[in-house]
Parts: C-alpha cells; sequence; structure tokens
C-alpha cells in the first residue's frame, strides 16, 4: 500500500494519474494546503521541503521499512521503476522520456504555476509579472508542440511518466493565458490524454482552482504564498 499525501494541485494530480493507469493500491492522505498543514512535523519528516505530493511505500523497492519519497519528479520515477510500467525498457526511449520528465520539472511546471499566481492568485495586478509568465509559459507550448509534431505521445511512442509529468499543467491552459488551438499537436495530444479511463477518473471530481478569483483570507495567503525561511508555526 502506498500513502499518497495530496492536495489536487497540478503537481498532486500528476501522482495521482500514476497510481490510477498502474493499479498500484494506494491510500490518499488530504493535506489542507491553506490550512498550513504542510508544516506539520510528521509531514516534514516525509517531506522536508514542506510540499505535496509526498508518498509513503509500505512495500518498498529498497529495503523494508516504509519509504518516503518526496518531489513530484522522483516519485514518477521511483513508482515507474517499482512498477515496472510507464518508463521505457529501451535506453534510448527512457534516455528521452527522463529528458521530457525533467523538462517539465524544471520549466513548465515553474513557469505555469508563476503566470497561474500573478495571472488568478497575486492581490493586485502586476502587468510586467503577468508579460513576463505568460510570454514563457507561451514559448514553452512552443516547445511542446513541436515535440509533438507527428508524435502520439513525448517519447518512445507509448504513454509515459512524461505525459503524466506535462498533463497536469496543460489542463489549466486558460488561466495560464494559452489557448491550445494555437498549438494543435499539444491540443491533440490534451485531448487523448483526457479521454483516458484514468485521466477521467482523476478528474471527475476535481474543481477548477482557476475557475474564479478564491477568496484567500490573510492568513491563508501568507501560508500559501508568503512563506520565509522557517516553517510556518503550528
Amino acid at each position: 500500500m502506498i500513502d499518497l499525501y495530496f492536495s489536487p494541485t497540478p503537481n498532486g494530480l500528476k501522482i495521482r494519474l500514476f497510481l490510477e493507469e498502474t493499479g498500484l493500491p494506494y491510500r490518499l492522505v488530504p493535506v489542507r494546503l491553506s490550512a498550513g498543514e504542510q508544516f506539520a512535523p510528521a509531514f516534514l519528516a516525509i517531506s522536508p521541503n514542506n510540499k505535496i505530493p509526498a508518498i509513503v511505500d509500505h512495500a518498498p523497492l529498497y529495503g523494508s521499512a516504509p519509504l518516503p519519497v518526496f518531489e513530484s519528479g522522483a516519485i514518477l520515477l521511483y513508482l515507474a521503476e517499482k512498477s515496472g510500467q510507464l518508463l521505457p525498457a529501451d535506453g534510448g526511449a527512457r534516455l528521452e522520456c527522463l529528458q521530457w520528465l525533467f523538462w517539465q520539472v524544471s520549466g513548465l511546471g515553474p513557469m505555469a504555476g508563476q503566470a497561474g499566481y500573478f495571472r488568478v492568485y497575486a492581490p493586485e495586478p502586476l502587468p510586467a509579472a503577468i508579460e513576463r509568465y505568460t510570454r514563457e509559459v507561451s514559448r514553452l507550448y512552443g516547445v511542446l508542440d513541436r515535440r509533438l509534431e507527428g508524435r502520439d505521445y513525448l517519447a518512445g511512442g507509448a504513454y509515459s511518466i512524461a505525459d503524466i509529468a506535462c498533463y497536469p499543467w496543460v489542463a489549466p491552459h486558460a488561466a495560464h493565458g494559452q489557448a491550445l488551438p494555437s498549438f494543435p499537436n499539444v491540443e491533440r495530444w490534451f485531448e487523448r490524454i483526457t479521454r483516458r479511463p484514468a485521466t477521467q477518473r482523476v478528474y471527475d471530481s476535481v474543481e477548477d482552482v482557476y475557475a474564479k478569483k478564491p477568496a484567500l483570507s490573510a492568513e491563508a495567503n501568507r501560508v500559501l504564498f508568503q512563506q520565509g525561511p522557517a516553517p510556518a508555526p503550528r
């Protein structure tokens, strides 16, 4: 059994997509981010960066003691190796998959996250920041669109953890200032993954957090967006 410490953010949804695709048994452990539950000492022992997702594998690939893993890219790689699924075995295709996985965690996710913050969550509009991050996300969509020219999936000809990593960050494309018809290969890829039964199960009850500007209390805003070097007191 795998405990998935979860909130329905793009990074959290990556891991749930993987688990639903592969059928690995798991238990959701909700983490209320706006309430600061990610700063609880017990959670920090699992995820020292105080971010979701994190997992604890009670039947680990390595050793016998329950194994905590944090960082979504590392979790996807670990679970793919554990299950033998959604990671190409061929060396060249495997390397392609890992490159696109790391491209997402280092580029698409952080830039789309900043675009979402400044376009939706920031307490006041900052046009320079909105333009900067919206433009960079558009550039990254262009990279993705070129990669998907003539391909159904990002690596090795089959659905993989590279696609799973990227999909939840493309799902809120409108809130990030992107129009999918401008990127026809991305749009085709996105629609294909949307039709997968596992994707539909995961997203069936997921609320669009960008649908309207959230009414965050001052405390929730501090907890979510204004952390300093020390974890929030609990």
